[in-house]
């Protein structure tokens, strides 16, 4: 049966949880973001039914991996003495991409350039205020538009493109701060860490 809300929710884990693993692996980590994945996703199947079509699907479903993902964080941060979670493998998931797309002729050394600079970038993001990480999460990473991002998030259109300015500045400032970058021999952009040792040479 077309309408079989078994087969309807079937559909829409089969097209949105590559999504939402994706996503909740750059809010969280790759150690927690399986998990917390099959979360949403019974949180979905369970208010399905009730999901009125207020908003997009997709929009509903990035705020219930939102919530989730800050809800996860403040209680592992609570749990770990307020010590930071790592943002595991932002980078993997480009890297596996591109080697997919045709790109496996890249070199080793590369690769660990990339793997580096992306290490690098998603350090500084993870120690982001929590409420820029979101923004920059949703707009830079998974390309949606400002209008998704405020309704994701809860916030007025003005308010959601005011705090990504915010997070872009401040995101660019850390950056500047902390990382080299640089053209390699292909032009392509690459970073490394500064010494903190040596910040004040």
């Amino acid at each position: 049966m077309r309408d079989d809300p078994g087969l309807r929710f079937q559909q829409i884990y089969d097209e949105y949880r590559p999504r939402i693993l994706r996503y909740l692996t750059r809010m969280v980590g790759e150690g927690e973001a399986e998990d917390l994945t099959q979360e949403v996703f019974v949180k979905v199947g369970r208010a399905l039914e009730s999901f009125r079509g207020d908003s997009r699907l997709s929009t509903w479903i990035y705020q219930i991996a939102t919530h989730a993902a800050l809800d996860r964080r403040r209680s592992s941060i609570r749990r770990r003495d307020g010590s930071s979670l790592p943002l595991e493998d932002i980078a993997e998931t480009q890297a596996d991409g591109d080697m997919r797309t045709g790109e496996s002729a890249a070199s080793s050394e590369q690769r660990v350039i990339r793997h580096e600079m992306n290490a690098c970038i998603r350090g500084i993001i993870q120690a982001l205020p929590e409420t820029y990480r979101p923004v920059i999460i949703l707009s830079e990473m998974e390309g949606l538009k400002d209008a998704e991002i405020a309704e994701i998030l809860g916030l007025s259109l003005q308010t959601a493109k005011m705090r990504l300015h915010r997070a872009r500045v401040k995101l660019r400032s850390e950056l500047e701060t902390a990382c080299d970058f640089y053209r390699d021999e292909r032009n392509e952009l690459a970073c490394d860490r500064k010494n903190p040792l040596i910040t004040d040479l």
